[in-house]
């Protein structure tokens, strides 16, 4: 059965632009020819190859081994920004045969221990993917023939649940033949379900705290005012001093200057009496009792809040009942020396006694101990679980290990050999890779006594000549080695050029560059080239031309899948890509390669829903149904020539179109003579007023453009002149088309016109 030849990329998958989401790949031939319209995705293609994005490469290459070389708008503007620095183009001459020959055989050479290399990469590749074969049944072979240990022991098994793992796992161990009976007793202390750790209960660090606090000493101190002036002895005679200093407190900022018991106004000077009626010393004491219930609560919380908050998850072995009990004594306890304190602020001439807490919390301290001894002890029987566990685990691995010893055997002897064998072709290659950058280094030292720019500037006059371009031509830049200048015949710059001009030179200087290089050194590697739409706005001579070199190129690549009848040297080019929306260009490079089912692949570029497919254009082999064939997407040149009809622009090549499609129709198709066409064009129509303007004179404008449209196609088109007999690029191509639709009306064929046009 007829198959692909895979080439240098084997494989293009594509996830950008409106490529993204859409899941497309290639996988590209020698000779790729890729048809779609404009803005179906064509670009993207050239650009992930030029980028090296999704590309796969044949075993053993790499990007590194090409140099790819795309032809493509970017190509243009880079090379093209200015048209005074144009990198010269080198390439071999024949001033020196010997160097030349040995550049020949060293190239010769080069293929060959290339060819060495890919096969012994490739056989490197295979006894790779055996050995890891090897590896994989054997690590399920372990997996399944110690199913039952594995489940028997499962909680040894964590993190190799699979065969890798499992298997790896168990090449760690000394085979060991255990005790079954004791590893599970072992298993089972491990592994207890009901084995945790369990959190402590807060401790205190000094039961004396609330006894020994600092300032306690002001608790027994009757703190009386013995100041000197008439309110204080009033106050003191009827004992109301702390009456009076608790009621100033809380009612003096609401009462403003009146009395807040009589409602009687204030003398002005009250504030200062009734301050100087409070000695300082009794002022200090009551601050300090002040402070010293403030510092007793805070302490108290400090120390009562982490003993109420017991462990998150409480040790089941204990009985939290009398710990609870003695917190509710405490708890009592630090309450009624509170209220106490509080007594005393209240009235501060009596004096007041704590009960010791101490007590309470040494009896707490010692049930606290003995709680968190229990827990204590539990962790660490839990702690050494782990030790255990690992040992259990070791001893689990070891009789798996010797269980399947002689498994283990086999694997690593057939592994041993294997990667032997991959050590020795590990040798080879890098045998060959430094024979390969041996010859490279060879070939550019060569190639620098080989090599000039002039070659190529003639080849590219030569051919602007050839199709009528004779208003400018490559000069060397003076001054400058290696350098083009694109001038005028009077030596000035031709800056402006047209849109045809400017793509048409640049794909001749791409041409060249594919045959040559753009340094003196050259850069030795095999070269993938990608051509993205080169015809753009070009005239049916630059067409002609553009379609003979790319047929060259392809000639090239070929001769890398089949070297039989040649008709072009070398094998430089081991891939070539295709990329076009015009149905003609596409027709005169690929006709004769539609056969080549083998090494050539045809492409259909489409775009639905702002999703673009590429469509790989063969089918069943009608003759022999086991093989397949090339579909070309560009049914017939006809078809092709009323697609360009529609999309070009310019007036003179779609004069060229409009020839052929006369031509091919009328003369060839319905059998009219040439002659015939003009009477009935010419002279009936003029007689049936086809030639008149709007305003009913006759329109000689028109009559000469329709003579001069017939005249055209009895124009010789065959070979290099066909472009030769154009008309005058003022030319208006509305007014070209309105012609071309006349003479289907002229000639009565309307509706053949009306479908043609309609095909799209």
């Amino acid at each position: 059965m007829t198959t692909k030849i895979p080439s240098e990329i084997v494989r293009i998958d594509l996830t950008d632009a409106s490529y993204k989401d859409a899941h497309t790949y290639i996988e590209p031939t020698y000779v790729n020819f890729f048809f779609g319209n404009n803005g179906t995705g064509k670009s993207t293609i050239a650009r992930a190859i030029k980028s090296g994005a999704g590309i796969s490469y044949a075993s053993g290459r790499t990007s590194a081994d090409y140099l790819p070389l795309v032809y493509d708008q970017e190509f243009i503007d880079e090379n093209f920004r200015s048209y005074r620095n144009m990198k010269g183009v080198f390439t071999l001459n024949a001033r020196n045969a010997a160097i030349q020959q040995q550049i020949e055989e060293k190239t010769e050479e080069r293929a060959t221990i290339q060819k060495a290399l890919t096969e012994v990469t490739e056989k490197r590749d295979k006894t790779a993917a055996a050995r890891s074969k090897l590896q994989r049944d054997f690590y399920k072979d372990c997996w399944d023939r110690e199913k039952a240990l594995r489940e028997e022991f499962a909680k040894t098994q964590s993190g190799k649940g699979k065969s890798e793992p499992f298997t790896r796992e168990i090449l760690k161990h000394t085979p060991r033949d255990v005790d079954i009976e004791e590893l599970r007793r072992l298993y089972d202390s491990a592994y207890s379900d009901t084995a945790k750790r369990y959190p402590r209960f807060a401790t205190i660090a000094d039961t004396s705290v609330l006894d020994t606090l600092e300032g306690r000493d002001i608790l027994t101190t009757a703190i009386v005012n013995s100041a000197d002036t008439e309110l204080a002895g009033f106050l003191r005679g009827i004992g109301a001093t702390e009456w009076m200093r608790q009621g100033h407190e809380e009612y003096s900022r609401q009462a403003g200057e009146k009395c807040p018991y009589c409602g009687q106004v204030l003398p002005t000077d009250f504030e200062q009496i009734f301050i100087d009626s409070f000695d300082t010393r009794y002022q200090d004491n009551l601050r300090r009792l002040d402070a010293f219930l403030a510092l007793y609560k805070q302490t108290a919380n400090d120390l009562f809040v982490p003993l109420q908050n017991l462990p998150s998850e409480v040790y089941p072995q204990i009985d939290t009942k009398p710990y609870t009990d003695k917190l509710a004594v405490l708890k009592a306890a630090i309450q009624s020396n509170i209220e106490a304190i509080k007594a005393k602020t209240e009235n501060p001439a009596s004096t007041a006694a704590l009960s010791d807490i101490s007590p309470i919390l040494d009896e707490l301290a010692d049930i606290i101990k003995n709680f968190n001894a229990l827990i204590d002890a539990n962790n660490a029987v839990v702690d050494a679980g782990p030790k255990k566990r690992n040992e259990c685990t070791d001893l689990v691995f070891s009789l798996l290990a010797f269980h399947l010893k002689d498994v283990i055997a086999a694997y690593q002897q057939s592994d041993t050999e294997m990667q032997k064998e991959l050590d020795g072709l590990e040798a080879e290659i890098k045998k060959h890779t430094e024979a390969l950058e041996n010859i490279k280094a060879t070939l550019i030292s060569l190639r620098k006594n080989t090599v000039e720019t002039e070659t190529a500037k003639d080849s590219i006059n030569n051919m602007l000549r050839d199709t009528g371009m004779q208003g400018f031509s490559l000069q060397p830049k003076r001054g400058v080695d290696y350098v083009y200048e694109v001038r005028r015949p009077d030596g000035t710059i031709a800056d402006n050029l047209s849109e045809g001009e400017k793509n048409f030179i640049a794909f001749l200087y791409f041409y060249h560059l594919v045959y040559g290089s753009d340094s003196a050194d050259g850069d030795t590697r095999e070269k993938i080239v990608v051509i993205d739409d080169p015809v753009s706005s070009m005239d049916s001579g630059s067409l002609f031309i553009v379609s003979t070199l790319v047929r060259q190129m392809i000639e090239v690549c070929r001769n890398n899948a089949d070297n039989r009848n040649r008709t072009a040297n070398g094998n430089f080019i081991k891939q070539i890509f295709i990329l076009t929306h015009n149905a003609y260009f596409h027709r005169e490079i690929s006709y004769s390669y539609v056969s080549r089912y083998e090494y050539a692949s045809f492409y259909l570029i489409r775009k639905l829903n702002m999703k673009s497919t590429i469509k790989l254009c063969d089918d069943v082999n009608p003759n022999i149904p086991t093989e397949r064939i090339n579909v070309n997407p560009v049914k017939n040149s006809y078809a092709a020539l009323w697609d360009e009809y529609r999309e070009v622009k310019s007036a003179v090549p779609l004069m060229n179109v409009i020839r052929r499609i006369l031509e091919h129709y009328f003369l060839q198709l319905c059998g009219y003579e040439g002659a015939t066409l003009r009477h009935v064009i010419l002279v009936q129509g003029k007689a049936d007023g086809r030639f008149k303007d709007a305003d009913g004179n006759d329109d000689e404008e028109k009559f000469q453009l329709a003579s001069a449209m017939l005249a055209y196609i009895n124009a010789n088109s065959i070979g290099m002149n066909d472009g030769m007999d154009f008309v005058d690029e003022s030319l208006n191509a509305e007014e070209c088309r309105q012609i071309f639709e006349m003479i289907f009306d002229c000639m009565n064929q309307r509706q053949h016109y009306d479908m043609m046009i309609r095909n799209q």
